[in-house]
């Protein structure tokens, strides 16, 4: 079932009315059923992954606990405890984790044993069967993991009501693509419903409409240019695969913010808060900085699960940069099994290193200049930086980002070669100001409900990049205000969104992930 249907719509509502009609002891137990029903939409045997998923990590939660409560008697006592306790974590983390690769990974693997098998002429390995990835399952398995660690570590306890456990691996908002929460957030909340309140109606159906706008306004028109030509490269070379490349950067992140936008909406509706997945990406000066900004909860999944268990910054500049490469390029394998994506991980994380060896060079240089300025008798500038500044260095990002993705969305290496192959084949940069923009399968009118619909976002999104809470703010208007914005993004879901007979139904990006 996908948030932009008809379907969910129904669902939703209805959800939410038995919700809070239903006594607040029981609410969790409507929450897991309805959830479980969102889920088997897809395939009823993608239920059996998401159980097994559970089931382990609940178990292992609770002998975890109770491994680590009390005192043993005796050193020796002590130590086969603490053993015990290891083992059981580890062989938890492994089993999850196979699973996760099995299907996500096994045809990879068979794929490169065949090559290496081509070149010193060996029979290659055959496969038959293709491996269906279940819908979410790289992101249900973070998320019961990451619990599994918390608890493991001593950061929350583990939670003994299976069902409610259950309710927390599965929360149907989030369930399929993030945010990918935390045991301290999500499974807490869910322990205390929150009464009704009309705040939380009236800001989630904003966040659902909002997200709305974002997929099937914006995400799903740029979709059609970018498929275009990236479908056919050979015949949309030069500056067609480059603008094809930034319509993309706005499509996925419209795509995915749209998603996380409709899940926290439904959420809140429910009184339940989930994190807030995405701050203004594109306004970031550094990669860095993006990576703060994009995919938050999966970037920090990285960061206190694998980057600060590696040593983080802690044991020197060249480990640093070493555990950077190695978690950026594990992102890109979690995002997919390709090189494509390999490489796409990697890449972010080599933007990183280049940045922070400029960064010191950087600070050295200012350094030597200061005193140099003070030794000539000059005042010191005021602190601050300049607003060409910041604009140079947000396009920079923002070119560097979108070069990254063109392996992202190429789909394999050999293809994205291809493609870059083809960037440099025709100097056509004239496409850029005659109109052969408008040719590429969006029609004039659709193209500039496009740009708008893009110019509408850039504002929304500086205003939140400089701290402030769109949401909160329109909601605190006069109410021909409230209501006036609120039938602009309704007319234009219904009157230009992407769905109906001239377009496929798009689902969400990362829903392959």
């Amino acid at each position: 079932m996908l948030f932009n249907t008809p379907q969910y719509l129904l669902f939703l509502p209805f959800v939410v009315f038995a919700y809070y009609c239903l006594p607040k002891k029981v609410r969790y137990i409507w929450l897991l059923i309805t959830s479980y029903y969102f889920y088997m939409q897809w395939n009823p045997l993608y239920i059996t992954l998401l159980f097994s998923c559970t089931l382990f990590t609940y178990l292992c939660g609770r002998i975890l606990e109770q491994l680590g409560a009390g005192e043993a008697e005796g050193e020796e006592a002590s130590r086969k405890k603490r053993l015990k306790r290891r083992w059981c974590f580890a062989a938890c983390i492994v089993l999850n984790l196979g699973i996760l690769g099995f299907f996500k990974y096994f045809q990879f693997g068979i794929s490169i044993l065949n090559r290496l098998l081509s070149v010193i002429h060996i029979d290659q390995v055959s496969w038959g069967n293709d491996i269906l990835l279940p819908v979410g399952i790289s992101f249900y398995t973070l998320q019961a993991l990451g619990y599994l660690i918390d608890v493991y570590r001593g950061d929350i306890y583990a939670e003994k009501n299976f069902l409610r456990y259950a309710l927390f691996v599965s929360f149907f908002p989030q369930l399929v693509a993030g945010p990918i929460e935390r045991s301290k957030n999500l499974l807490v909340q869910l322990s205390k419903p929150q009464p009704f309140s009309y705040e939380n109606l009236r800001k989630g159906c904003l966040l659902v409409l909002y997200g709305l706008f974002l997929k099937m306004v914006i995400a799903d028109r740029a979709a059609i240019i970018v498929d275009t030509v990236y479908q056919d490269s050979a015949g949309y070379s030069g500056f067609y695969i480059v603008v094809a490349t930034l319509f993309f950067s706005i499509q996925i992140y419209c795509d995915f913010y749209g998603y996380s936008t409709i899940a926290r909406g439904s959420a809140l509706i429910m009184g339940i808060r989930l994190m807030e997945n995405f701050d203004a990406p594109y306004y970031s000066q550094s990669v860095k900085e993006f990576w703060r900004r994009w995919h938050i909860s999966l970037s920090g999944w990285f960061r206190d699960y694998l980057y600060i268990p590696l040593g983080g910054n802690r044991k020197g500049r060249l480990r640093k940069q070493g555990n950077l490469l190695t978690v950026f390029t594990v992102s890109g394998l979690w995002h997919g099994a390709s090189f494509a994506f390999l490489f796409w991980g990697l890449l972010n994380g080599i933007y990183q290193v280049v940045e922070d060896a400029v960064s010191e060079t950087g600070k050295w240089l200012a350094e030597h200049i200061r005193k140099l300025r003070e030794c000539l008798g000059y005042s010191e500038e005021k602190a601050g930086g300049h607003f060409s500044t910041e604009v140079f260095r947000t396009v920079r990002t923002f070119l560097l980002v979108s070069f990254a993705w063109l392996f992202f969305r190429a789909g394999g290496m050999d293809h994205a070669m291809e493609i870059l192959k083809m960037i440099f084949h025709e100097n056509n940069w004239v496409i850029l100001f005659d109109g052969s923009l408008y040719e590429l399968g969006v029609a004039p009118n659709q193209m500039n409900v496009l740009l708008a619909s893009m110019l509408l976002l850039f504002v929304v999104d500086y205003h939140k990049y400089r701290g402030k809470d769109v949401a909160d703010a329109f909601l605190r208007q006069g109410w021909w205000f409230r209501v006036s914005g609120i039938m602009f993004l309704l007319f234009i879901i219904l009157l230009y969104g992407c769905y109906g007979e001239l377009y496929d139904l798009q689902q969400f990006i990362y829903f392959q992930f």
